[in-house]
């Protein structure tokens, strides 16, 4: 049986072009769509986004465009590097806020909006 797509409100202007690229997860990370992530510089690796982190993680970089599991092992997935997105249905890692994460995801391509309506 084939998966039944459900829209989730993530996605804050369906006229706006969105671009996506294959990211990264590093092992131990059970994340859903929607969190905010950043790169580790040193490994090149995908991880939530902690604002106290110093490893450049804690610079939001991608949104994750869906449900990843690397309990086991570093797992490819997909992350939005483009379009807008509503907060409200974001996952942000401890210490973040839509003031720190705007600017930095503004940077790449990515709008963050607060105003969007939460259904």
């Amino acid at each position: 049986m084939a998966d039944i797509y459900t829209p989730d409100n993530l996605l804050a202007d369906v006229h706006l072009p969105y671009s996506a690229e294959v990211v990264t997860i590093k092992q131990g990370e059970v994340l859903s769509r929607g969190s905010v992530i950043g790169k580790i510089t040193a490994e090149g690796k995908y991880i939530l986004s902690l604002e106290a982190a110093s490893d450049g993680s804690e610079t939001p970089k991608r949104i994750l465009a869906e449900d990843v599991d690397a309990t086991g092992a570093d797992v490819e997935a997909i992350a939005y590097k483009s379009g807008a997105f509503n907060l409200n249905y974001m996952t942000l890692g401890t210490g973040h806020t839509f003031a720190t994460i705007k600017d930095p995801l503004w940077t790449e391509s990515v709008e963050v909006r607060d105003d969007a309506i939460k259904a």
